[in-house]
């Protein structure tokens, strides 16, 4: 099926403009449920109630409030909303090029595949071409829904691909997270640490091995449900326990083995305490 764009922008560089069109490049498949009145199966609304007046509010009468101090907030009108956009510009403008191992993960969002529009495949290849020969991606700019969005331009099977990312302050700081204190390991736990990541080694990433199965679950049990039919699930696993790392490291290798994996003689290891 031919993918149909969602949108056309102009990546715009020094002198060079590029017309490209945007594409869809993900689509969560993730199972929703919706809200429904117990008693009648009936999709219930959401109305939005003030709890000082005790009233339901209508659209027409909500404003925008920015909370300045702990319940304390001033309030924009939609006048002063549209002053406050930054100026509209249609372009996605290259800022600078940076090497792609420099680009942290946690930082892209979403992302959107791009085509040459008319006019543009020449152009459109040779800029892709020329960032992967150089290994770099590329920095841009461009508007969206009133403020300036920040977005990087990555080489991507024989075209481009636009990740939207968050900025800096948007991403919070690892060094945050609490890890305990360095604990020392023994070379024969780095041994089958290591053995046991090298027989769970794959060549590459394929993501058709893996599925949904929460979802699957889901809509196996609403087709049962709405054929009249009693829904069955699996057994409930037994909960997880923690014990020590070197006899599960060498237990893991054993059952790994024994499924296709390395000879259980590769993986014997001494103790070492």
């Amino acid at each position: 099926m031919v993918a149909r764009p969602t949108s056309s922008t102009t990546i715009s560089f020094g002198l060079v403009s590029i017309p490209v069109k945007l594409y869809t490049a993900t689509s969560s498949q993730s199972v929703r449920f919706k809200q429904l009145h117990g008693k009648c199966g009936t999709p219930l609304k959401q109305k939005l109630q003030c709890p000082v007046d005790n009233e339901f509010v209508e659209r027409k009468d909500i404003v925008k409030g920015f909370e300045v101090a702990k319940n304390q907030f001033v309030q924009f009108s939609a006048d002063e909303m549209a002053a406050l956009e930054a100026e509209r510009f249609q372009t996605l403008d290259i800022v600078e090029f940076v090497p792609e191992a420099t680009v942290d993960f946690v930082y892209i969002d979403r992302s959107q595949y791009l085509g040459p529009d008319k006019g543009g495949q020449k152009a459109f290849g040779l800029l892709s071409k020329a960032m992967r020969r150089a290994g770099k991606i590329a920095v841009g700019r461009y508007w969206s829904r009133g403020k300036v969005q920040l977005g990087l331009l990555r080489p991507y099977r024989k075209g481009l691909i636009l990740h939207h990312v968050y900025y800096q302050n948007e991403v919070r700081d690892y060094e945050d997270v609490e890890l305990g204190d360095d604990i020392p390991y023994s070379e024969a736990e780095e041994g089958l640490a290591d053995q046991l990541i090298q027989q769970l080694s794959t060549e590459r990433f394929d993501p058709a091995k893996f599925h949904d199965e929460y979802g699957s679950r889901v809509r196996a049990a609403a087709e049962q449900k709405a054929a009249g039919m009693e829904v069955t699930t699996a057994p409930e696993q037994p909960a997880a326990q923690i014990v020590d790392l070197f006899e599960a490291l060498k237990q893991s290798l054993a059952v790994d083995a024994g499924e296709g994996g390395a000879p259980e003689s590769q993986t014997g290891t001494d103790d070492g305490g």
